[in-house]
C-alpha cells in the first residue's frame, strides 16, 4: 500500500508530464488541493475554472476567488446555466449528470479556449461511495481524477493540504445548494437563494457543517449531531426561526440523526422535531 509521500510524489510527477491544465476548482480542499499542486508543478501553465450558477453560494464564489489568489493561481470564472436544462431543474435522480454535463462543457471549451490539453477535476476515492451520477459526464467529456486516479482519501488530502499551510485543510465538505433538494422536488433560482440564505443564518450562529433541506414550505435542518442541543436553546432557536420564516419557510425542522454526506439518497423515513416559537 502506497504511503501518502508516495501518493504526494505520484501527484507530482504526473502533474509534470502535463503541458498545462484546467483544474475545475470550486474552492473546498479537494479542488484546492489539486489545484496547489498543479501551480507548483506547472506556474502559469495551472488554470483554475469556477462554475458560477444560482447552486453556487456566493461565499463560496468569494472563497474560491480568495484561495486562488493566494495560490497565485490563473482563474477564471465562467458562468453556466445548467438552470436552463428542464431535465436539470426537474430534479431527477441523475440531476448532477446534466449539471456536470453543463460544467464540465463549458472547462473543455475554456481549455480549447486557452490552448489547453486537459481538464481536472477533484474526485477522489471517497467519493466514489456516493451516488455520482455526475462521473458519467466526466467521463463522456474526457475530464481526468488525479486524486481518485493515485487513491487520494479525503483523510490522505486533508493531510496532504495541511502539509502544505492551505487555509482550507479542515474545511467542511460542501456540496452545490441543488443538493438541498430531494429528488422530484424541482429547483429554481428563488428556492435556491432561500435555502442559501437560511444556511447563512445557520453559519452565522457558529454552526460550522450545516445543510437545510427543502421540502416544499419545510426546512429541515441537519447539523452536526453534538450541535443539536444548540438549536433548542431560547436565543438560537429564535434567531433561527426568525431567519427562516422571513426567507419563506412556514415550518423548520430538525433532523435528529445529524448531517451525513448523501443523506438525500436515503430512502428511509425519520421522525423530525419540530422547532417552535
Amino acid at each position: 500500500m502506497l504511503s501518502l509521500d508516495d501518493r504526494v510524489t505520484g501527484l507530482r510527477n504526473l502533474l509534470t508530464t502535463l503541458d498545462d491544465v484546467v483544474v475545475c476548482f470550486s474552492g473546498g480542499v479537494d479542488s484546492g488541493y489539486l489545484l496547489a499542486e498543479a501551480v507548483r508543478c506547472l506556474g502559469e501553465r495551472a488554470t483554475a475554472l469556477t462554475a458560477v450558477s444560482p447552486s453556487l453560494a456566493p461565499e463560496e464564489r468569494v472563497d474560491a476567488q480568495t484561495l486562488a489568489r493566494r495560490l497565485g493561481a490563473r482563474h477564471v470564472l465562467v458562468e453556466t446555466d445548467e438552470l436552463d436544462d428542464a431535465r436539470y431543474t426537474a430534479n431527477p435522480i441523475n440531476r448532477c449528470y446534466f449539471c456536470k454535463t453543463e460544467v464540465y462543457g463549458r472547462a473543455v471549451a475554456e481549455a480549447g479556449r486557452l490552448g489547453v490539453s486537459q481538464v481536472l477535476d477533484g474526485f477522489n476515492v471517497d467519493d466514489r461511495g456516493d451516488h455520482r451520477p455526475g462521473r458519467q459526464a466526466a467521463r463522456e467529456l474526457g475530464v481526468r481524477s488525479p486524486l481518485d486516479e493515485l487513491g487520494f482519501t479525503k483523510a490522505d488530502i486533508r493531510e496532504a493540504a495541511k502539509r502544505l499551510g492551505l487555509p482550507v485543510w479542515n474545511k467542511p465538505a460542501l456540496a452545490c445548494l441543488s443538493s438541498r433538494f430531494p429528488y422530484g422536488i424541482s429547483i429554481n433560482p428563488e428556492r435556491l437563494t432561500r435555502v442559501a440564505t437560511c444556511e447563512r443564518t445557520l453559519r452565522d450562529l457558529g454552526f460550522r457543517v450545516c445543510r437545510v433541506r427543502f421540502h416544499h414550505t419545510e426546512a429541515r435542518i441537519e447539523v452536526e449531531g453534538h450541535e443539536i442541543p444548540r438549536l433548542r436553546e431560547p436565543a438560537v432557536r429564535r434567531e433561527v426561526l426568525e431567519g427562516f420564516l422571513a426567507a419563506g419557510f412556514d415550518t423548520v425542522t430538525v433532523d435528529p440523526r445529524g448531517y451525513r454526506q448523501g443523506g438525500l439518497n436515503e430512502v428511509d423515513s425519520v421522525d423530525v422535531e419540530a422547532l417552535e416559537l
